[in-house]
């Protein structure tokens, strides 16, 4: 078997904080005498459900509590730049980091200029690793969705100058999905990528309202699209890939083990697939052991494996010529 680490890879789902190691939190926190709870310390990595609201209360409140440890422009540049460096070691040559500004503005002198900021440190960590560091600008669904339409506009003035693409996070549950579409019209027409998340926490259903109303580039999770074949036709027939991150969804109970997270069904279905880590500060994984564990759990071959990092590399907003390095370098790979 040979090393995922050197099989190159586009990481397209990650978020922000939840990229952070989790000895920066812990030394960040020590330096500014915040105190983490237990769940972030001694019993690190957290026992995570949210398939029910107190569940997802308690995942958001663990978020909050590492999100405030970056108090400075050197915090900021120091998480971007360690989540190159550790998807660099991993083999991603391309890493879409996703962010909501609205989440930050307020310490760091509003959304522009914290926007300003983390594509400021994608770029330098981009020349420090050589692995492409870009920004997805997300809205939160669980915040009225005026505020989304402004962080569309927001992203649509970065199109092109580090800002790839717009999503929709947090609970699937909350807010009206139909309600974000003049966001996502605004993003559509700036040139981003539209990358919503749907299908994790709800059912095909939600699959259907995010094809529906938001016109979707890629879906962040769309796991649960397995379940009604007649939405995962849809889904491979509109072409929209999906960001598959195994190990979150068994931490947060989606499903009880990772061999049944349905990744060979979504590529059978024609559904292209690309491997995430999601939030490994919470969840104790990053992007090689979303390879790793398909291999161990689900039997995936080198060969299976190289066709999932092809997708992830083709499903990315990279330039072409890298596009075209990396899926040589698969090639190579998969060959050797």
């Amino acid at each position: 078997m040979r090393p995922v680490v050197t099989l190159p890879k586009a990481h397209l789902h990650l978020h922000f904080t939840g990229s952070m190691r989790h000895a920066t939190l812990v030394e960040l926190a020590d330096r500014d005498g915040i105190r983490l709870p237990p769940a972030l310390v001694e019993e690190w990595p957290p026992q995570l459900v949210a398939t029910d609201e107190k569940g997802w209360f308690r995942f958001q409140r663990l978020y909050d509590v590492a999100r405030s440890v970056l108090r400075t422009e050197a915090d900021v540049h120091r998480l971007v730049l360690e989540a190159a460096e550790d998807d660099a070691r991993d083999g991603s040559v391309w890493t879409e980091i996703q962010v909501d500004p609205s989440g930050y503005g307020a310490r760091f002198g509003g959304i522009t200029a914290f926007t300003d900021l983390v594509i400021d440190a994608a770029r330098d960590a981009t020349e420090r690793t050589g692995t492409h560091v870009a920004v997805v600008v997300a809205a939160n669904r669980t915040r009225h969705p005026l505020d989304a339409r402004t962080l569309a506009r927001l992203a649509a003035q970065y199109a092109g100058r580090g800002v790839v693409g717009f999503g929709l996070s947090n609970d699937e549950r909350r807010g009206d999905t139909a309600a974000f579409a003049p966001a996502f019209s605004i993003a559509e027409r700036a040139g981003l990528s539209l990358v919503p998340h749907g299908g994790e926490l709800l059912g095909p259903a939600h699959v259907t309202q995010c094809l529906d109303h938001l016109h979707p580039t890629r879906i962040g999770h769309g796991v649960r699209s397995s379940e009604d074949p007649a939405v995962l036709s849809r889904v491979a027939d509109a072409g929209v890939a999906l960001e598959v991150c195994p190990t979150s969804n068994v931490s947060l109970g989606v499903y009880a083990t990772l061999e049944e997270v349905p990744v060979r069904t979504l590529v059978e279905a024609g559904v292209d697939v690309a491997l995430g880590a999601d939030d490994p500060l919470l969840f104790g994984s990053r992007l090689a052991g979303q390879y790793n564990v398909l291999r161990a759990a689900q039997d995936f071959s080198d060969d299976e494996l190289a066709t999932l990092a092809a997708m992830s590399v083709r499903r990315s907003h990279a330039p072409d010529d890298l596009k075209a390095e990396a899926l040589t370098g698969i090639e190579r790979w998969r060959t050797s």
